[in-house]
């Protein structure tokens, strides 16, 4: 397998912490969205949505890392990053969904370059940009670990699911956002248990080898 991904993306972040979970060796592809790679012609026969990451199986690509992470929940069940009763599957995948549709994708970088280039937002702006939608995320998820009175450690039960995998990334965003997040002590709890395991902290950005 090979990982198209940039050290910083939260995309990447994630899907390289799910690869590490499953245990999945693969090859490290950078592509460095600072430097516009993603829009080469040569990268456009591998993700025509000039996004990373894609995960490469056999020659055949697999773009978006919801597409990706649920590929290798269900071609590598072992450890299983969803529980097995289906209503907890859907609560486990909307704590991911906060984080990957109402969140991630309003601070990520093509949207705060369109909000500087296009509206005229320098960094105040742009941060009180980002920081709307954090706090409503946050809000959210602050909410949901707090009500889970079964749950032991984690975003939900004793070990890691995707929630957990798509949380660490956005938090990472946060603090390079310069972003409050005294007002989550049970998100932070979570973050702490999870960066104090391999899989996720070999997935941190600054390990990466592109990392500048």
């Amino acid at each position: 397998m090979k990982l198209y991904n940039y050290f910083r993306s939260g995309t990447s972040y994630r899907t390289r912490i799910v690869l590490n979970l499953k245990g999945l060796a693969y090859e490290y592809v950078p592509v460095s969205l600072i430097k516009g790679e993603q829009h080469s012609a040569a990268f456009d026969t591998i993700n025509s949505m000039h996004g990373v990451p894609v995960l490469e199986v056999d020659g055949t690509h697999i773009a978006q890392s919801p597409a990706i992470i649920e590929y290798l929940e269900e071609t590598h069940p072992a450890p299983p990053l969803l529980p097995k009763d289906a209503v907890k599957r859907a609560h486990v995948r909307a704590m991911a969904a906060i984080v990957g549709c109402d969140m991630h994708p309003l601070n990520n970088l093509r949207v705060m370059n369109y909000l500087r280039d296009e509206f005229g937002q320098h960094t105040d702006g742009l941060n009180k940009w980002a920081a709307r939608w954090l706090k409503a995320g946050f809000d959210a998820i602050e909410t949901l670990l707090r009500a889970d009175k079964m749950r032991k450690g984690f975003c939900f039960g004793s070990t890691p699911t995707i929630a957990d995998a798509y949380l660490v990334p956005q938090i990472f965003t946060a603090q390079r956002l310069k972003f409050d997040l005294a007002p989550y002590p049970e998100i932070m709890k979570v973050v702490e248990q999870c960066n104090a395991i391999p899989a996720f902290a070999d997935a941190h950005p600054s390990k990466q080898p592109d990392a500048e």
